[in-house]
This record gives structure tokens, C-alpha cells and sequence, in this order.
């Protein structure tokens, strides 16, 4: 069963999977969530599709003033070890210190996608983030069951309820929920 995780979910400007334009992150120790993130991100390459706007509802109007990328990662590390490796005062390696915590989202393929473009553009290590995917323990769980495994749909099966969908923080907390009723 897994009990600690980090839970991550991005929202792209774009068809570029490094435009990510926010991230929400929910922090899980020993099954219980005990810290989230969210943050708007100025998007690299910064322009807005029309079709990634009418998902999520953000333009330039909220990024323009956001952080970058990696700014916005290094607070994100921070956090992360604040939360999961608090006795530590110093630590050299913290990328790959976290990267000993597995994250989780649905539809991981795509998450993971845009965390590896977004370390490539800002030309930044990436340390081979260890990556569990609510989307194929769905499909697995529930097979034919659900009309089908999007988000909402199976948060719902899972007895959550998720709001506001497509915002990041909020599909993070539902990647959460599922991930602890599932794995």
C-alpha cells in the first residue's frame, strides 16, 4: 500500500507539454494528506491555445506576472522537504532526495511529460522522478465498470468529490484521494 506520495498535477497553455502554466501538489505522509501546493507559472513557450484556455480558464492575465518554471520548482522542493525530511538542516542533493518520495497523478504519462520538458527547457538535472499512475489502477480496478476512467469519473467511484476540475490543486487533491483508496 502506498502511504507517502506526493500527488502532482499540471495545466498547460498549450500543446507544448513544458508550457505548463500551474501545478498543484498534495503532500501524503503515512495515508494522510498533510501539505498541498498550487502556483500559477508563467508557461514556456508563453502563449495560450484557445482550446487549453476553455479547459482551464487561464491566460495571460494570470501568468504574466508568475514566476517561471524553475523558480516556482525550487520553492516546490523546499516544501517537499520540509515535509518529508524535516530533520534535515543541510542537504546538497535535494532533487534527487526527493526523488526518493514517488509521485502520483492521473494520467501519469502526461504529468511526467511536462515535469521531464519543463527540466529540459530550463536546462535543469532531472532526477528520474519515480512516477505511479491513478489512471491505468483505475482501469484495472473498475475495468468496464465506469463508463469511462477520466478524473472526475473516478474520483466519484472512489467516494470523492472532486470541484472545481482543471484546476490543478484541485485535481491534485482528487489524484490523492484515488491513489489512497486504490494503491
Amino acid at each position: 500500500m502506498l502511504r507517502d506520495f506526493i500527488a502532482i498535477d499540471f495545466e498547460t497553455a498549450n500543446q507544448q507539454p513544458s508550457s505548463v502554466c500551474s501545478v498543484g501538489v498534495v503532500m501524503v505522509r503515512g495515508g494522510q494528506v498533510v501539505d498541498s501546493f498550487y502556483n500559477l507559472i508563467q508557461p514556456e513557450p508563453n502563449y495560450y491555445s484557445y482550446f487549453c484556455q476553455r479547459v482551464h480558464g487561464l491566460g495571460h492575465e494570470d501568468t504574466d506576472e508568475a514566476a517561471v518554471f524553475s523558480e516556482v520548482w525550487q520553492q516546490l522542493e523546499e516544501r517537499i522537504a520540509d515535509v518529508f525530511f524535516p530533520d534535515q538542516t543541510e542537504c546538497d542533493d535535494l532533487r534527487y532526495q526527493i526523488a526518493s518520495i514517488p509521485f502520483v497523478a492521473h494520467n501519469a504519462r502526461f504529468d511526467e511529460g511536462c515535469l521531464k520538458a519543463a527540466f529540459r527547457v530550463y536546462q535543469m538535472d532531472y532526477p528520474d522522478y519515480r512516477f505511479y499512475d491513478t489512471l491505468t489502477a483505475a482501469r484495472r480496478q473498475f475495468g468496464a465498470s465506469l463508463p469511462n476512467h477520466q478524473l472526475h469519473t473516478v474520483a466519484a467511484a472512489c467516494g470523492y468529490d472532486l470541484q472545481n476540475h482543471h484546476h490543478a490543486l484541485a485535481d491534485a487533491e482528487a489524484c490523492a484521494a484515488i491513489a489512497l483508496y486504490l494503491l
